[in-house]
């Protein structure tokens, strides 16, 4: 790791914190990675977990990746306008201005799949259309969610309400007998498998606990999907595809039959929420550095910023992780701040105003929202930069 600070520092010597990069010999290797677990399926890129255009570009251009899966309406659109021919909206929408572009656009209909599980979405598009009468592209979402002692525990994400073979087929034979709209495909998204790590640093009964829950919940989903692809094939017999779920899941989710294809992103950069699985292990790509504005004292420096905390139930493990040098923590009284950070430990002493501290984020893409360019390193040397969206002027949410 060592060896990672000096040339990352050099790389960026000419650059002024605070900064952010993406290794591009780790986020290639990463990608490598998803592929082979995938085993032949095709990834289908998460973009809110790279929300660069860049890159988005280059990890496409691999083999084994195909399609990106987005996470709003208005992305989307700007997304199959740049040219990406094959854009999966994860979330349901109620931008109408967006749904009048995209049913008034043949070409944008055709790369754009949007998602519902309700009825009354249906309407909300209609009422959008604004004239438009392009055909729109439908992709239903099953609950993944494990439901234990009769549905008293629940175990996983609240999306979907469509949990059973019979409700989905239902929605698909509202949506196939509605003008419009067709059924193209299906979503089951397993984030108590995907996103949760099983084995966690000094918590080992913990882990036990969480790898027994997964265990369950993989048996359980694999059942349930089969018989739902099932069940909406025989109302849809030309479903184009049947995505599953993502980083944390990408061989086991894979082996499922009914699955034709994976959806993955935050690998690609393996944020620091990544580093606790058992079934795989990868290299931090992407980085930011914030530079040592003070020494308070023996132990402790102070550095810009840093206090970009990840969504989710808040928690220490939302904040982004001093990584380099190594053995820097956060003040308990003060944690990651708005416009300073204090850390304490002794490599703080070998520090002096204007060198630089290296962090990784909890998550993957969020950390595109606090930067405007990524600086992409190789070696020891700054090759390139890109904008994130954020650099172009785009903020989703």
């Amino acid at each position: 790791m060592s060896s990672d600070r000096a040339r990352y520092d050099r790389a960026t010597a000419h650059l002024d914190a605070p900064l952010a990069i993406v290794d591009l010999d780790a986020f290639d290797a990463n990608a490598d990675d998803l592929v082979r677990r995938a085993g032949g399926k095709p990834v289908r890129v998460a973009s809110k977990s790279v929300r660069c255009r860049a890159l988005l570009e280059r990890v496409l251009a691999r083999p084994g990746f195909a399609g990106i899966m987005s996470y709003t309406l208005a992305e989307s659109i700007w997304l199959a306008r740049a040219g990406f021919e094959d854009v999966l909206l994860a979330y349901p929408s109620v931008d109408r201005a967006a749904f009048a572009a995209l049913a008034g656009d043949a070409k944008l209909a055709a790369a754009v799949t949007v998602l519902v599980d309700d009825p009354a979405q249906l309407e909300l598009i209609d009422r959008a259309r604004d004239g438009g009468s392009e055909e729109i592209r439908v992709c239903l979402e099953l609950d993944t969610a494990l439901q234990l002692f009769g549905g008293r525990v629940r175990v996983g994400a609240r999306r979907s309400p469509l949990r059973e073979p019979a409700q989905l087929a239902e929605l698909a034979r509202v949506v196939s007998a509605r003008p419009g709209f067709r059924v193209v495909g299906l979503m089951a998204y397993e984030g108590h498998v995907a996103g949760v790590g099983d084995s966690l640093a000094g918590r080992p009964v913990r882990s036990r606990a969480i790898r027994l829950m997964q265990g369950a919940a993989r048996k359980e989903l694999a059942a349930r999907r089969a018989a739902v692809v099932r069940a909406v094939r025989e109302v849809v017999p030309d479903l184009e595809f049947v995505n599953g779920g993502g980083t944390g899941s990408v061989a086991e989710t894979a082996a499922e039959s009914a699955v034709t294809e994976i959806a993955a992103g935050s690998g690609l950069y393996l944020p620091r929420l990544f580093d606790n699985y058992t079934t795989f292990s990868g290299r931090p790509a992407a980085l930011f550095a914030q530079p040592v504005v003070r020494r308070p004292g023996v132990g402790v420096v102070t550095v810009l910023g840093g206090g970009y905390p990840a969504s989710g139930a808040a928690g220490a493990d939302r904040s982004p992780v001093p990584y380099l040098p190594q053995g820097l923590r956060y003040d308990p009284q003060e944690g990651a701040g708005e416009v300073q950070t204090p850390l304490l430990g002794s490599p703080a002493d070998d520090l002096l105003i204007g060198d630089r501290v290296w962090f990784r984020h909890a998550k993957a893409g969020e950390l595109c929202e606090r930067f405007d360019t990524l600086h992409f390193v190789e070696g020891d040397r700054v090759t390139g930069s890109a904008p994130t969206y954020r650099g172009e002027g785009k903020t989703f949410l």
